[in-house]
């Protein structure tokens, strides 16, 4: 895997994958289709002054909305960090941009509360990559 990581560095500097969010190349007799993603870490938010109970409420309706997501197809992949300190956990949408993403997990009322904070940018992975 750290040979096709090294394969990757040359193609995407190069900007041949930028313009697309998949391309498809051939190493000795395999093909690898690498795949655009948009990563986002969710942070310890600034306004954590919730009372136990609407925190618990918060965490629900955090929750909910992960799931409609994931039912809707646009996140893949989500999941807290165990001791992570101030990273929280991990989403990963299959999605186009960027800025849709934020807006989607925006609508997140862990986010809107402020208990949680948003970084995301984009992220290629062999499509189809499967967590065992």
């Amino acid at each position: 895997m750290n040979k096709l990581m090294l394969l990757m560095i040359p193609l995407l500097a190069s900007g041949i994958a930028f313009g697309q969010r998949e391309f498809t190349y051939t190493e000795n007799d395999s093909v690898y289709t690498m795949k655009r993603y948009v990563f986002m870490l969710l942070d310890k938010g600034d306004n954590r002054t919730q009372d136990s109970t609407e925190a618990v409420k918060i965490q629900e309706q955090h929750m909910a909305h992960l799931n409609k997501m994931a039912d809707s197809g646009k996140l893949i992949l989500a999941g807290p960090f165990e001791n992570g300190g101030d990273h929280r956990g991990l989403l990963v949408f299959d999605i186009e941009t960027v800025e849709e993403a934020l807006e989607l997990e925006g609508e997140d009322p862990a986010v809107k509360s402020g208990r949680l904070k948003m970084n995301a940018f984009y992220w290629w992975a062999t499509k189809g990559t499967v967590l065992k």
